[in-house]
């Protein structure tokens, strides 16, 4: 390959809807039935409450709510904790702006956890946080799929009382030790907006083993007083006791969005392979730059790498714009956490102003130095092997 040679593929284009999908997203819109609660008989089963039990299945949890996106199903879950105004709740000063977003947007008070090289939330720091705020709540972030020792967490939260809930916008599919992720809080929040592991354009779940916090959070949705056609859901009984004192703040999923899901969630763990599949190619080359380095997952998480993160530790901030200018004239798109302003979806915590300030010289450190770039399953193998090329001949020439 000569240093000329450039990428042509489209870093946003996803794979095609499935199918068969489509046929059953026409027929659902052929009935007009799309509201998840517009049933021919109580009898029917929706088939947004059948999504909510296939997908309860595959977490391996009891209950599991589909709604109208990952970041409400956030709010939803901080809600049904009966958060108060300005409460505080910890989360990853690595992360994508709405989960701080949800906290503020539900009135609390976002404390932000420094991040480690590796890329997840740095336990020293979380406890050190623990002990001086007595925060009681735990807003994990998977931030782009990578995961925490989950039995060091895990212990540190149960030893202090602190309730987690999981972002898994990024770990659908994945686990540690063998169990999914998503399975080791009070609650679990996923997404199925058009880049995650399975595509309805906007969409989330919240799943659970605690009927409580799973009724509040099915009132919450905006049930009205139609719970009873929730099928992955705590007893009706167990509802009736809080309908009256939870609010409407409606965030449902609609039928039209669950049947363009059922589908590939059946085909979810083939894809996860998938994306595997390519991150390793891409990651393989990318290790042997003297100048790349790359985080090192925990040996015993399996995550879905959707997409891949680097830095270059000896590029300054002029070394890095210009090495980001020429991947993007060889085609390659990469983004940049380094920059000052936030550009698409890419934001430091310096940019959340809502969030009150606190200096993390080391998450600043890491962000500075960190690339990052999606892994569209429309790409081969071999384009990977393209994409870490010219990734590795840009780095070499400084």
């Amino acid at each position: 390959m000569t240093s000329t040679q450039k990428f042509n593929g489209n870093f946003t284009q996803q794979e095609p809807i499935p199918e068969d999908a489509i046929q059953r997203a026409v027929e659902v819109m052929r009935s007009g039935r799309l509201h998840r609660y517009n049933v021919a008989s109580d009898s029917d089963i929706s088939e947004t409450a059948q999504l909510e039990i296939e997908f309860a299945q595959y977490q391996q949890q009891q209950f599991c709510l589909a709604m109208a996106s990952g970041g409400y199903a956030i709010q939803t879950a901080l809600r049904a904790l009966d958060l108060a105004p300005g409460q505080s709740v910890m989360t990853n000063a690595f992360t994508l702006s709405p989960v701080p977003g949800a906290i503020d947007a539900v009135g609390g008070k976002p404390i932000l956890i420094e991040t480690t090289e590796d890329l997840v939330l740095d336990l020293k720091h979380l406890q050190s946080v623990i002990q001086s705020t007595g925060s009681k709540i735990l807003l994990l972030s998977h931030m782009r799929g990578h995961i925490v020792d989950m039995h060091a967490l895990c212990d540190l939260c149960h030893q202090h009382e602190v309730i987690i809930i999981e972002d898994c916008a990024h770990t659908m599919g994945a686990s540690f030790d063998g169990t999914k992720s998503g399975t080791h809080g009070a609650l679990a929040c996923f997404s199925t907006q058009t880049y995650k592991h399975i595509n309805s354009g906007e969409g989330g779940f919240i799943t659970s083993n605690n009927e409580e916090l799973m009724a509040k959070c099915i009132v919450l949705s905006g049930s009205y007083m139609l719970y009873q056609r929730h099928q992955a859901a705590p007893a009706a009984a167990v509802i009736d006791k809080i309908k009256l004192q939870t609010p409407n703040c409606s965030g449902r999923m609609d039928n039209l969005r669950a049947a363009i899901l059922r589908t590939q969630l059946r085909h979810l763990d083939t894809n996860c392979e998938r994306w595997n599949k390519r991150f390793n190619t891409i990651t393989e080359r990318l290790s042997k730059s003297n100048s790349i380095t790359l985080p090192k997952p925990h040996p015993l998480a399996k995550e879905v790498s959707s997409s891949f993160q680097f830095s270059i530790p000896n590029f300054n901030d002029e070394q890095n714009s210009d090495f980001l200018k020429r991947c993007f004239e060889r085609g390659v798109e990469l983004k940049w956490f380094g920059a000052l302003d936030p550009i698409g979806y890419t934001s430091r915590y310096e940019s959340w102003q809502y969030v009150e300030s606190t200096a993390l010289v080391q998450t600043n450190d890491v962000l500075r130095r960190l690339y990052d770039c999606r892994i569209p399953l429309t790409f081969s193998v071999e384009d990977c092997a393209l994409i870490a090329d010219i990734i590795v001949e840009e780095s070499n020439r400084g």
